[in-house]
């Protein structure tokens, strides 16, 4: 059966997901976790990667079963056709997910530079450099339209 991509109602993905679970579907709702910091408080908090879009592994015949669930508002279409994701390109964000650290080389790369990934869950993707901070690289990777945000630990001189 192929990943299809649904399309949600804003901030309705862990709703959409969770429901379609309960209902006995292959869903997928990739999250990270990110620290959301209010005026008196800090918390971790677990966040869609994809903001909208939930992947769902269901067959052609069942597909309209979704629409049932509230919140969800449509599949995303690739050329006239719902878009399809494969198995590999979900087992990769997974992978991604769950990797801790990432080896990070800093060379001298500049905003706006085009570079390409060596090793890791993202291997030969290209990426484009948004902002290079103390610690932190922004990397644009616009064949799957997310962007990193990579910490590294600076050499001592």
């Amino acid at each position: 059966m192929p990943w299809y991509v649904l399309y949600t109602n804003p901030r309705a993905e862990k709703k959409v997901a969770a429901q379609l679970t309960a209902l006995g579907m292959d869903v997928y709702c990739p999250l990270v976790t990110k620290v959301q910091q209010w005026s008196d408080r800090k918390k971790k908090i677990k966040t869609p990667l994809f903001t909208s879009y939930v992947f769902i592994n269901i067959d052609e015949q069942h597909r309209d079963k979704v629409f049932s669930i509230k919140g969800v508002a449509r599949y995303l279409y690739w050329l006239g056709k719902p878009a399809v994701v494969r198995d590999e390109e979900i087992a990769e964000i997974k992978k991604w997910l769950a990797t801790d650290y990432l080896d990070v080389k800093m060379d001298n790369y500049s905003k706006g530079d085009e570079v390409e990934i060596k090793e890791g869950p993202f291997k030969n993707f290209k990426g484009i450099v948004q902002e290079i901070g103390n610690t932190t690289i922004r990397l644009a990777l616009p064949s799957i339209g997310i962007i990193l945000t990579l910490k590294y630990s600076k050499l001592p001189s």
